[in-house]
């Protein structure tokens, strides 16, 4: 079979966002180079979510890779036109430093970049970043690609997830750094909080954050009062439409609304009355995180188009956890 888009690589296929790339590529006619970790539990576990998606059995490869041997990418890349370098170190327990935690996520992602020039082949790479990386410490109701994540702040006041806003700030600013001094095209991804359904088995960290956000239930990030947030699948649609864009540059939000508790929830409890949230008036007395608003407008004048809505993003999350039998509240 001729390969009629080329071939791409997805670093961290297994994950929520990898495998919704590897998806919607396999959709659109793309060859999918994909890595897993060797020696370890996810190298071991089921993958065929993976290989049944549509497409798989002819044009998708999965080979193994880890971050902490940037070398080890190189078969994976070698005959690729575009990367999408997904993979990254989450510790969110702290088990590892923080300096531990970055270095290796720097080093991998810079040996990916030294493996994509050597390739002679690749056209552009798509890192993807966090919102972590812009407004960690943001003050503002609205932040473009301008901001960026302070690290000495966060590495002196230690909030929840300070570890992972640190390397994905650091690493975010290195790749693009090397891009520009090595004439590497690298663009980056900026998703805020990513909702809607999963390929993967396991309930993916930002959908279980997000259910929570919906339920009134404080986890691990405390009790969130709003948040930006988009979909799965445009997050995916974002990814390949950066690659095949001619004239993409630098940094691009990813966030469809600003989304309060009251109005999710109001959401839920209409359609969904066996999942009744926590009483809405409880929260307007309640001191929570009010996370700033991420501006989509640089990837919408770029010719983007987000295709789901809050109320999408609910009924998928619901009914795929209703599917996979995962608790739901």
């Amino acid at each position: 079979m001729e390969e009629s888009k080329g071939r791409v690589c997805v670093t961290g296929g297994t994950g929520f966002i990898g495998s919704w790339i590897i998806k919607t590529l396999l959709e659109n006619g793309y060859y999918v180079n994909t890595t897993v970790r060797p020696n370890s539990a996810e190298y071991r576990k089921d993958v065929s979510f993976l290989t049944n998606l549509p497409g798989a059995s002819e044009r998708l490869q999965i080979l193994s890779a880890d971050l902490s041997y940037p070398e080890s990418f190189s078969a994976a890349i070698a005959g690729c036109i575009g990367v999408f370098h997904v993979a990254t170190p989450v510790d969110f327990e702290l088990r590892e430093s923080e300096e531990v935690v970055t270095k290796r996520s720097i080093d991998g992602a810079l040996g990916i970049l030294k493996a994509c020039i050597d390739s002679k082949t690749v056209k552009r790479v798509v890192y993807t970043s966090s919102a972590s990386a812009v407004s960690s410490n943001g003050k503002e109701d609205m932040m473009d690609e301008c901001y960026w994540s302070d690290v000495d702040y966060l590495r002196a006041s230690k909030p929840f997830g300070w570890s992972y806003a640190v390397s994905k700030t650091l690493t975010e600013k290195a790749v693009l750094e090397f891009g520009e001094q090595n004439g590497l095209d690298v663009v980056t991804l900026i998703p805020t909080f990513v909702f809607g359904p999963f390929i993967c088995p396991k309930l993916p960290s930002s959908v279980e954050a997000t259910l929570n956000f919906a339920f009134g239930k404080k986890g691990p990030f405390g009790l969130v009062l709003q948040t930006p947030i988009v979909h799965v699948h445009d997050v995916a649609r974002a990814h390949i439409f950066l690659l095949e864009h001619s004239n993409a540059k630098g940094r691009y939000n990813c966030s469809k609304c600003l989304v309060t508790h009251e109005r999710i929830s109001e959401l839920v409890s209409v359609k969904y009355p066996e999942f009744q949230p926590e009483a809405i008036d409880r929260f307007k007395k309640i001191e929570g995180i009010k996370r700033p608003d991420l501006s989509s407008k640089k990837l919408i004048d770029a010719g983007f188009v987000f295709k789901y809505g809050i109320e999408e993003m609910i009924d998928d999350a619901i009914q795929c956890c209703k599917e996979k039998g995962l608790p739901i509240k």
